[in-house]
């Protein structure tokens, strides 16, 4: 007979592997992954630059787009931007913007044509927001020439009246943003400029004798424009009055909008390629003063000028004040920016750890978002290289390359987590644009993801709503019916949690409108308040968690 305590050894040699097995498994269950799921959902989307083969200096910035509910069902939609063949016009069918419906069971149907979005010109960046107040989200686009204004019609289709809007400008425009900056209810529109160029002054660039797409200091940049909304459904060019023209002109790439110094009026940063960043500040009189230098965020720690991307704002810390990351060039590393307060920032990019894992990548999209909904703010990174052929003058990189995903660790720290993130962030494509938000209400942010000349990505999270979390979707009746510009403040559990109203952000892309919170294990949320751009505040105390609610400025805040 065999002593007893061989026995229970033998039994721990049959068991131990199980238990590990079930440990890995349990582990895995409790991971949070993203799935690319565009192809699956029937998003067929493929970008194109043009494809002249003769590297024009405007083809390599790629393309934008984003989510937004067009028709108010409750469900982000998508749509994408795309470009077109240079110079003289085939006989072929032109690749055309596309408006992608949510069905509401994870796919999506394309309506570009019912609803008249197919815009068939060189498209570039684009924005939201409901610019005449009635009651339906409207899209405007930055194009390689005359830009488009398309108003919603409130029946599924769109008109654009860009030209009698008198916002149909014919330069370069890049990045752009809707928001309320003289906080009279209606949105005013910044649209960035980039260079002063046509493909017939295309000149060729060379790197070790190797033919390069060239740079920003090849061209001229172009000035940026400030449109003032009349209330009519017209706008009224600004920029000369406004102050923005007090400062030379730079290559702008990405705008964000968001009030820094608390003042209850928007300011706005420029993200400029191999330009110094601006920040303009809001004096609330209809001017603007640029402050970038003085408050620590034109340029890099060293003090140079560096090739700014994208751009974001949000309170990453949750002390209240509205933070920046700027995403930059391969070799600069992607910068941190944080609120010191009086209108003064410090660049954390280093102790935050940030510096160590962005130096090797070129950067594009950036954005905050809580993609595992424990109430701190995580960063995105959409890269992708500048030059389709980087392998044949610096061996070291590559075209395309591998996005970014940085989980905020609550103590001011951020950690790579990249390789934990699954499929989704296993693929390498030449990057752009990026844009954020629950599509599949599920409760938790996905990410849209726009690659040069290359298929899009839908990168479904998976398990980020085992936290819990709502989101706040504003109406504004005093303020502008979109809510932009208002501060929500969510307090749960041992959480403050700040977050804007914004149409801005990332690069050439725009986000949903509705705001969304993590809130971890807490159980319900002891206050929401929302300050709006009027002047109004509204407050609600003991609500249930994993809910949407609808803010009617001036009302009840009430569960969707």
């Amino acid at each position: 007979m065999k002593p007893a305590l061989f026995i229970r050894k033998e039994k721990l040699k049959i068991l131990f592997p199980l238990l590990i097995c079930v440990f890995l498994i349990s582990s895995m269950a409790d991971a949070i992954i993203f799935i690319d799921m565009a192809e699956e959902s029937g998003i067929q989307f493929k970008h194109t630059d043009g494809e002249s083969g003769k590297r024009l200096f405007n083809e390599q910035y790629g393309s934008g787009g984003g989510f937004f509910d067009y028709n108010n069902d409750g469900y982000l939609d998508i749509y994408l931007l795309n470009a077109c063949p240079q110079g003289k016009k085939s006989d072929i069918s032109m690749p055309t913007n596309v408006l992608y419906h949510n069905n509401g069971d994870g796919s999506f149907t394309d309506v570009t044509r019912v609803a008249g979005v197919g815009d068939t010109r060189y498209g570039v960046g684009a924005t939201t927001g409901d610019y005449d107040n009635d009651g339906d989200v409207d899209l405007y686009l930055t194009n390689f020439g005359s830009n488009a204004l398309y108003r919603n019609n409130g029946n599924g289709t769109f008109t654009d009246i860009a030209a009698s809007a008198q916002v149909a400008d014919t330069g370069w425009g890049t990045s752009c943003a809707f928001a309320d900056f003289d906080n009279d209810g209606f949105l005013e529109l910044y649209v960035s400029n980039y260079a002063e160029y046509t493909p017939d002054s295309d000149k060729p660039c060379y790197r070790h004798d190797i033919a390069v797409y060239c740079g920003p200091s090849s061209y001229p940049p172009q000035p940026d424009l400030f449109y003032h909304n009349n209330g009519d459904s017209s706008f009224t060019d600004l920029t000369q009055q406004s102050g923005l023209l007090s400062i030379p002109a730079a290559h702008g790439l990405g705008v964000a909008i968001g009030d820094i110094d608390s003042d209850g009026d928007a300011d706005i940063y420029v993200a400029n390629d191999q330009d110094f960043n601006f920040l303009f500040e809001n004096q609330g009189n209809g001017t603007f003063e640029e402050i970038g230098l003085l408050a620590g965020v034109s340029c890099s720690d060293m003090g140079k000028a560096e090739a700014g991307m994208g751009v974001a704002f949000a309170d990453y810390d949750n002390d209240g004040k509205l933070d920046l990351t700027v995403s930059n060039f391969q070799n600069e590393t992607n910068t941190l920016y944080h609120n010191e307060g009086d209108n003064f920032f410090i660049d954390t990019t280093i102790p935050a750890g940030v510096a160590e894992h962005t130096h090797r990548y070129l950067g594009w999209g950036i954005g905050f978002l809580d993609y595992d909904n424990d109430g701190y703010k995580d960063i995105f990174v959409a890269n992708g290289h500048t030059m389709d052929n980087i392998s044949e003058v610096d061996r070291s990189t590559t075209t395309p390359q591998q996005n970014l995903l940085f989980r905020n660790l609550g103590s001011g720290k951020f950690e790579d987590v990249t390789a934990q993130m699954g499929e989704g962030f296993a693929l390498r494509k030449t990057s752009r644009a990026a844009a954020f938000g629950d599509y599949d209400n599920d409760g938790d942010i996905d990410i849209l993801v726009m690659n040069w000349n290359q298929t899009v990505d839908l990168l479904t999270n998976d398990g980020g709503n085992r936290n819990n979390w709502i989101q706040v979707q504003t109406v504004g009746t005093k303020s502008n019916r979109s809510g932009i510009g208002a501060r929500i403040k969510v307090i749960a559990g041992e959480l403050t949690q700040y977050a804007d109203v914004k149409s801005s952000g990332s690069y050439l892309a725009f986000s949903a409108l509705r705001v969304h919170f993590g809130l971890k294990d807490a159980e319900s949320i002891d206050l929401l308040e929302i300050r709006w751009s009027s002047g109004i505040v509204d407050t609600a105390t003991n609500l249930a968690v994993n809910q949407r609610f609808i803010a009617v400025e001036g009302k009840e805040i009430v569960s969707e």
